[in-house]
């Protein structure tokens, strides 16, 4: 098969998924790599029809991968994940929508274009927490404790686009994070960028038979193949507070191959899952 790889510059080098890119390389697959954000592309000979048998994204949340990747899909390219469905959570407020109106345990989620909007939000809902719709990797993520600090953090926020804020749910100061590999379930924990006194390298744990429930669930109201998620289980149970498209992986047994594997599927399908075989 030949793939094309959409790649931000900070991923060339990142393990996930110059490997995956390796390993179906060694599999006698072609794989191309475009890096948007560092080349001058002509889109539509970039998105012609026949020129790949498949998509495949992995950038930050607001670089312009992705609006290459919907390209692909306007021409009737597949692309793994749907691209309609990574639109679905590389934006926060959307993804926050979508979750609460289908049945996902989300935070309440107010949006706001301009940080001195968050004054608006009730006092009943701090500690509140704030961060970009489309930030990545823990980028201005603040935890607010009252209307008077928000003030004083307003220059923080400011440049960073469209804000939502979520009350904080209170918890141990471990994030847990899941990953879905062909149908496949895999949890690890570590310390949470809110509580930097707990500070936890992440590390594999058995998957918590609560949180098992939602990882399938979380995939179906999204629209993912390839997916991860963090959760945070709260005084009520756990809670979604973020969904990625192409995660790390970090942690997944044998990940190369597994990725690989279902890339491929998925490459070959509209949509399905696999369990990592040799290829």
């Amino acid at each position: 098969m030949r793939l094309c790889f959409l790649l931000e510059e900070r991923y060339r080098n990142d393990g996930m998924p110059v490997e995956v890119i390796r390993k179906l390389t060694e599999w006698g697959h072609r794989v191309d790599v475009l890096r948007p954000g560092a080349a001058l592309l002509r889109v539509d000979e970039a998105v012609r029809t026949g020129s790949h048998d498949a998509w495949v994204l992995k950038t930050v949340s607001g670089g312009p991968g992705l609006t290459l990747l919907e390209a692909a899909a306007a021409v009737g390219l597949r692309t793994v994940n749907d691209a309609r469905s990574i639109r679905g959570v590389r934006d926060k407020a959307l993804a926050a929508a979508i979750g609460r109106t289908r049945g996902l345990p989300v935070p309440p989620t107010y949006a706001a274009a301009r940080p001195e909007l968050l004054a608006a939000v009730p006092e009943s809902d701090y500690p509140l927490v704030v961060k970009p719709a489309d930030g990545s990797a823990g980028r201005a993520v603040h935890l607010v404790p009252s209307p008077d600090r928000l003030a004083a953090m307003t220059p923080l926020l400011a440049g960073e686009g469209l804000l939502i804020a979520q009350p904080y749910v209170p918890n141990s100061g471990v994030d847990l994070k899941v990953y879905c590999v062909a149908g496949d379930y895999y949890a690890t924990e570590r310390g949470s960028p809110l509580h930097p006194g707990h500070a936890v390298t992440e590390r594999r744990v058995p998957l918590p038979a609560e949180v098992a429930a939602l990882a399938a669930q979380v995939g179906t109201v999204y629209g993912l193949d390839l997916y991860g998620f963090d959760v945070l289980l709260g005084p009520d149970g756990p809670v979604v507070v973020d969904v990625n498209d192409f995660p790390s992986f970090r942690q997944v047994p044998d990940a190369p191959a597994r990725v690989a594997a279902a890339v491929l599927e998925l490459a070959r399908h509209d949509s399905g899952m696999v369990r990592a075989e040799a290829v």
